[in-house]
Parts: C-alpha cells; sequence; structure tokens
C-alpha cells in the first residue's frame, strides 16, 4: 500500500501542477511572495495544512492525513474544502438570460429559478473556454462560478461580450462576489451537519438547487452540488464569517468532517469522472467531445445561437471524432499525455487524466479515443515511459454517484 500511497500523492501532484501550468500561462509556479492567500490561509496552516501554489493561489494540498485517507472519509463522512480562489459572479438585468445564452450552451431560460446546471462557455470553433455552474436566482439574477486558472481570461471574455450586447442597447451588469468567500461540504454527513447550522429544511433542497439563506448566523448563497460524486453544498459566505464557518463546521460533525486538500479533491472528482479544466477539457475540445452533449438544451439544439453553435451541433448530428472516455489499467497510473493504443499497437489517443483509486484500489484514467474505440470493454494498450501496459475503456463514473435528488 506504500507503493500505492506514493504514486497517488505523485500522480495528483503532477496532474494539478499541469492544470495549473496551463490555466496560468506558466511554465514555473509563482513565488510565495506573488501568491494570492484567501481568509482561511492561516486556518489551514494552524490545522497542518501543506501549501502549495495553484492557479495563483497559495492552497492545501493536503492536511495531516493522508490523501488516500481523506479521499475515503469524504465518501464514508464527509470533507470541507475551501475553495475560495474559485470566482463567483451574479450577473443582474432584465436581458440577462439572452446576453448569457449567446456565451454558454445551456438552456438558461429553460432552468426553473432557484435552480441550476453545468455549462460551457464556449469559443466560435465550438472549444471550450471553461466549463462552470450556472443558476437561475430569478428571471434577472444569474449567479455562476469559474474556475481561479481559468478566471483573468472568462472575465475578459464575458466583459467584452457585455460591452458589446449593452452598446446595442441590452439591459445586463455584472458583479464580481470578491468580498464573498467558498466552502464546499461533501459527503454523506454534509446535510445532517449543516442542518445544525440554519433553520431552513435541507431535506427539502436538492440536487443542483439554490438559496440564499441565512447559515451560522450569516448571509450564504447555497448550493447543493459538488465535485467529488458525493452529496454535498457550495457555501458562499461573505468573508468575514467565512472561518468562524469553517470552524462550526468541523465541530457539529464531532471531528468526522475533515479539512481536506486539493489532492483528495481531486482524486475524488477523477473517481467519479468530471473533467480538470486544463487537463481533460481546453479550448480545442467540443462539448460533444468532451462527453457533455447532454448539458445542451434541447432548445439550444434547435436554435443554437451560443458561439461555435455551428460546429458543436454538427458534431451531434454526425458524431464526434474523438471522444473522453474512462479507463482502468494494469501497471503503474496512467499519466497524462500517456498514450492509448489499439491491439494493434497503432495510437488512437491519450490520457488526459489518471492516477490511483483510494476507493477501488486500481488504477483509473480518462483520455480521448478516435471514435469507433470509446466502447466500454475495448481492449487497449496504455504507454508509460516507453512501456506498454493492459487496458480497458470503461463506464464513468467509476464510484457510483450519490446525489440528493427527489
Amino acid at each position: 500500500m506504500r507503493g500505492g500511497l506514493w504514486q497517488l500523492g505523485q500522480s495528483i501532484t503532477r496532474r494539478l501542477a499541469q492544470a495549473d501550468k496551463k490555466t496560468i500561462g506558466r511554465r514555473c509556479f509563482a513565488s510565495e511572495a506573488d501568491l494570492k492567500k484567501t481568509v482561511l490561509y492561516d486556518f489551514h496552516v494552524v490545522n497542518g495544512g501543506k501549501m502549495v501554489p495553484f492557479a495563483g493561489w497559495s492552497m492545501p494540498i493536503q492536511y495531516k492525513d493522508s490523501i488516500m485517507d481523506s479521499t475515503i472519509n469524504c465518501r464514508e463522512n464527509g470533507s470541507l474544502f475551501d475553495v475560495s480562489h474559485m470566482c463567483g459572479l451574479s450577473l443582474k438585468g432584465k436581458d440577462t438570460i439572452p446576453f448569457l445564452e449567446q456565451l454558454v450552451i445551456a438552456d438558461v431560460a429553460g432552468l426553473a429559478p432557484g435552480t441550476g446546471t453545468l455549462t460551457v462557455f464556449t469559443n466560435e470553433k465550438g472549444g471550450a473556454i471553461d466549463d462552470s455552474v450556472v443558476t437561475k436566482v430569478t428571471n434577472d439574477h444569474i449567479y455562476l462560478v469559474v474556475n481561479a486558472g481559468c478566471r483573468d481570461k472568462d472575465l475578459a471574455h464575458i466583459e467584452e461580450h457585455m460591452k458589446l450586447f449593452k452598446s446595442k442597447g441590452g439591459n445586463v451588469s455584472w458583479h464580481i462576489h470578491d468580498e464573498r468567500s467558498l466552502l464546499a461540504l461533501q459527503g454523506p454527513l454534509a446535510a445532517p451537519v449543516l442542518q445544525y447550522l440554519t433553520k431552513d429544511n435541507l431535506s427539502q433542497m436538492y440536487f443542483g438547487e439554490f438559496r440564499i439563506l441565512d447559515i451560522n448566523g450569516a448571509p450564504c448563497f447555497l448550493t447543493r452540488t459538488g465535485y467529488t460524486g458525493e452529496d454535498g453544498f457550495e457555501i458562499s459566505v461573505p468573508s468575514e464569517n467565512a472561518v468562524d464557518l469553517a470552524k462550526a463546521i468541523l465541530e457539529k460533525s464531532e471531528g468526522k468532517v475533515r479539512l481536506t486538500g486539493l489532492g483528495a479533491r481531486d482524486s475524488l472528482r477523477l473517481e467519479a469522472g468530471l473533467c480538470l479544466y486544463g487537463n481533460d477539457m481546453e479550448q480545442h475540445i467540443t462539448p460533444v467531445e468532451a462527453g457533455l452533449t447532454w448539458a445542451i438544451g434541447k432548445r439550444r439544439r434547435a436554435e443554437g445561437g451560443f458561439l461555435g453553435a455551428e460546429v458543436i451541433l454538427k458534431q451531434i448530428e454526425e458524431g464526434p471524432k474523438i471522444r473522453r472516455v474512462g479507463f482502468i489499467s494494469s501497471g503503474p497510473p496512467p499519466r497524462s499525455h500517456s498514450e492509448i493504443q489499439n491491439s494493434n499497437g497503432q495510437s488512437i489517443g491519450e490520457i488526459t487524466s489518471g492516477g490511483f483509486s483510494p476507493c477501488l484500489k486500481k488504477n483509473i484514467a480518462m483520455g480521448y479515443v478516435k471514435s469507433g474505440n470509446h466502447k466500454a470493454g475495448t481492449n487497449v494498450k496504455i504507454v508509460i515511459r516507453g512501456k506498454s501496459y493492459d487496458g480497458a475503456v470503461t463506464k464513468m463514473p467509476f464510484v457510483p454517484t450519490k446525489y440528493y435528488k427527489p
């Protein structure tokens, strides 16, 4: 097991570093002095957080327990993540929805107030600028969260199109929630623990739903969502209340919910078959190729109207040339960019994320292969450091999701 633990830590560190380099456009990490810190930085350090650079921020990759133990504890009990490096923003105005629908693939107009969905910001060629969870608070208020490493380019992209939209008489404005912090509470104890801290009945709030409510005495934006495959919540809290809320959550759980870092967060999302932008999604990958066709609403497929719609709708009709799929494999855990070959030794694609699964105790990975090689059960070879190892295409998620649905 020591070998598995070491491989897990090494593969996660490489994967996060690679996504970081791609998204912030650097070949080396920033110096400590250049890094931004969340309001929970000192709290992390006091609690044994091992701080590393990520997307221009100093973030905990793990605490006193191993990444292996943290991953398993999230699935058995619960985890509390500081994800305040991510960027929350609100769009407001009577034309907010038609504006946003120019930029994303989701049927935002079709969402019921207080609900949200995963979506993708696309470019003119249909490639992914970023993925995001977008929530319709009301018909003239949209709340969304974008990835930390994509913040600058996302905001520039939104602002450029907003200026053009407003110049033509469109009514939309925005507010970037830099005054707030973001916590993710995940796992089977997430709801019972959080219920101690709010008067609202969380048993009546389902996956993908959003509320504005008081938690531990602070006005919060609460979304029942996450990045682990478990039931859980993302809590946008005023920054001055963030440390107190984190302490209250840990206290109410009686030690069962643990502070958890980026290392376990990455292994959890990989087990859940979820994309990491910069690895599994990039500007040249379309939502269809990434296996996110389900996120393109029926009305959007009929009407288009978003950037790159012509390319994306053609792929839906004719099928993409490459597809994102899952793998299990023998030998060492696959690395990003590991070559995938068919049984004849011909190159058919490459791995984008891979590692040792703490919960399944075996290697898992995802990557892109040429269409026709994507069916579950297809045997492949994965080349790692010049040697070929047996693998097979498998369905995702690797670990069943446990989202709270009616």
